[in-house]
């Protein structure tokens, strides 16, 4: 569990504007899943995803999505994270494949959370941002992802991640504008990894 609750430069929990939201977020919950909520819920519903509502500048650093408040799915993942951790409940990131739109090709990478919960075990949210379409929630131990596994070539990916993507943290700090990520959103292909 070490990896899942550890700073790094991407899932800086301990920045002091992440330590002290995340002990704000904690303050009157009395466990890891009331805590958990907190926090998704307010990744979700206050970090606005960058292309929904066309915003700048491009974030992947923890501390940096919650200044900005903006983040793509990738980004609001690292955050999310990092506010578990610094809240001491252990946090990954998972990936899906999916279809960009229309259930076809081309298809990209999309980034959520899994947060291990005492009762549980591990359970995975999504705190990109709900949208007409999009409904995610948490509600343990039943998921509710953004986006539902739907056509061939879509796929969870395996494993909880306890650091991003090579693949994700290249194409976050290389682009310079929301729509540059939109235009070359990361895709892993089945068997690459």
């Amino acid at each position: 569990m070490k990896a899942y609750l550890a700073s790094s430069k991407c899932i800086d929990w301990e920045h002091p504007s992440i330590v002290a939201k995340a002990k704000e977020l904690s303050h009157g919950q009395s466990s890891h899943e009331q805590i958990a909520k907190s926090c998704f819920e307010y990744v979700r519903d206050r970090i606005k995803h960058s292309r929904d509502f066309g915003l700048n500048p491009v974030t992947c650093i923890a501390s940096e999505v919650f200044e900005h408040k903006t983040g793509y799915c990738y980004a609001k993942s690292h955050l999310l994270a990092a506010l578990l951790r610094a809240n001491g409940i252990p946090a990954g990131l998972c990936y899906q494949r999916l279809s960009i739109e229309n259930n076809q090709p081309p298809f990209s990478l999309h980034g959520l959370n899994s947060v291990y919960l005492p009762d549980i075990s591990w359970y995975r949210i999504d705190a990109r941002g709900n949208k007409p379409g999009i409904e995610a929630q948490f509600t343990p131990p039943i998921e509710k992802l953004a986006f539902p596994i739907l056509i061939e070539g879509e796929y969870d990916l395996p494993g909880i991640h306890p650091e991003p993507l090579t693949e994700v943290i290249r194409i976050l700090t290389s682009s310079t504008s929301f729509q540059e990520v939109a235009d070359n959103l990361p895709d892993i292909e089945s068997g690459k990894r």
